[in-house]
């Protein structure tokens, strides 16, 4: 088997276990409403959202920032996206604004999620490999009921995926070679970066994360150790 010396599981988190585009809509539907937008599309404001992320960490990879946690880079990002809806954000209370952004916490999982983590968790280490930061990843494993060993990423790895670091001192955290550590992901992308920095791969495809027309990560593109169709399929293909 491609992973008999694998002891831990990492995952990627926002589209690989928890869908953050039905989350984040959900919440912005009633908030949009509240400032008379109900008319906007409350996907179309989780994308506009979303969109904002890749940019804004890239001003920590680069340096240009110190690391900054996931919590305050969505709460800038929310502020940004505002105007684009029509509304002033400084004509929102902070208290609102901040309400909102917690959105990102309370994500829900896919329906193969919970079971098949816990699966997982009865062979190997299992954790979050998230760019989300610690509180965010315990309030929304809490709710979710994911059945993580420990809370890991990049706030605990102070890196940022794609960065090398944020693969490379969360094996080391767990006391583990990068070829002991197998990230699970439904981006190809992120599972490239983790290949360069020795760990093994799993491809799982999350092929709504995007919405219906999504074009992205539909397939895996290189050939990664494992291709699974979810959580519970990846279990199977390990014989749990």
């Amino acid at each position: 088997m491609k992973l008999d010396n694998v002891q831990a599981l990492v995952f990627d988190v926002f589209g690989t276990v928890v869908d953050w585009r039905g989350g984040v809509a959900r919440e912005a539907a009633p908030f949009l409403a509240r400032h008379g937008v109900g008319e906007a599309d409350p996907l179309a404001f989780a994308d506009a959202w979303r969109n904002r992320y890749a940019p804004s960490m890239e001003e920590v990879r680069s340096g240009r920032r110190p690391f900054t946690r996931l919590d305050v880079l969505h709460r800038e990002n929310l502020e940004a996206t505002l105007p684009g809806f029509g509304i002033d954000p400084r004509e929102v209370p902070t208290a609102e604004l901040d309400e909102l952004n917690l959105a990102w916490h309370r994500l829900d999982p896919w329906p193969d999620s919970v079971a098949g983590l816990t699966r997982l968790k009865a062979r190997y280490i299992i954790a979050p490999l998230s760019n989300g930061n610690v509180i965010l990843m315990i309030d929304m494993a809490k709710r979710a009921g994911l059945p993580w060993d420990a809370i890991l990423g990049a706030e605990v790895a102070q890196a940022y995926k794609p960065m090398p670091q944020a693969y490379l001192r969360t094996a080391e955290i767990l006391a583990l070679q990068p070829e002991q550590v197998c990230l699970v992901a439904a981006h190809n992308g992120d599972l490239a970066a983790a290949r360069k920095c020795g760990l093994k791969t799993a491809f799982v495809a999350r092929p709504t994360e995007h919405g219906p027309g999504q074009t992205s990560d539909l397939v895996a593109e290189q050939a990664w150790d494992l291709v699974a169709t979810d959580f519970g399929d990846l279990a199977g293909q390990l014989g749990i």
